[in-house]
């Protein structure tokens, strides 16, 4: 359903990205940010799955900019390389790629953001410092606690595990006591809920959040 775009950022750094258009007329578009894994198969089904509900879906590959092409998956030698990645990247150069993803993205109407883990972290900082939003859905983002006080400017949902072990849900409490104003949803489950490919993933979650997010969307983006 993807196709590999190149996307050209406000710096002049050159990415990548996942495009998966709907069959459609778009409902509008959605920038899927990734987790610390890259843009990698479970990124590119997320886009998939919300081309299918009419979005034109676009992640761009954050890590491009440290190492291009990476794609990894969820063993422990994975995760230790995409939190090294993770720490050479940084969120402004991230939301300068959502920006040059949002410029293709828009032709499809409204534009919404989704993030999952580090992903969710720039969804929740898109949400506060770029214009051109519609709507910002982030999951378990582990530094959003820490710019809590960072007032999203558009309708932002956000998705946490009650069972994680990144994301305290003291981490969760002060978020909600510093933004009332967003949804928080808090599901029995753990870090990564939704991602099928790993041991955390819990289908009832993921389609819980899913629905959800699904329904924000078309209030918000179309």
């Amino acid at each position: 359903m993807g196709t590999q775009i190149e996307l050209t950022a406000s710096d002049g750094a050159t990415i990548s990205a996942y495009r998966a258009d709907p069959a459609g007329k778009p409902r509008g578009g959605l920038i899927v940010c990734q987790e610390i894994f890259g843009v990698n198969v479970h990124v590119r089904g997320v886009c998939d799955r919300y081309a299918q509900e009419g979005y034109l879906a676009i992640a761009p590959a954050f890590f491009d900019r440290i190492e291009p092409g990476v794609e990894l998956g969820y063993e422990p030698d994975d995760i230790a390389k995409g939190r090294g990645l993770m720490q050479k990247a940084s969120i402004d150069n991230a939301l300068k790629d959502v920006a040059a993803a949002m410029a293709v993205a828009s032709e499809a109407g409204k534009v919404g953001i989704v993030g999952y883990c580090w992903g969710g972290t720039v969804a929740w900082a898109a949400a506060g410092r770029l214009d051109g939003l519609s709507a910002a859905i982030p999951y378990y983002g582990g530094g959003i606690a820490a710019i809590a006080s960072q007032k999203p400017r558009i309708p932002t949902m956000a998705h946490f595990a009650e069972n994680d072990h990144s994301i305290p849900m003291t981490d969760v409490e002060k978020i909600r006591a510093a933004q009332p104003e967003v949804i928080i949803h808090t599901y029995v489950a753990s870090h990564g809920f939704n991602c099928e490919m790993r041991g955390a993933y819990d289908k009832p979650s993921a389609d819980l959040a899913l629905a959800r997010s699904l329904e924000f969307l078309r209030q918000h983006v179309g």
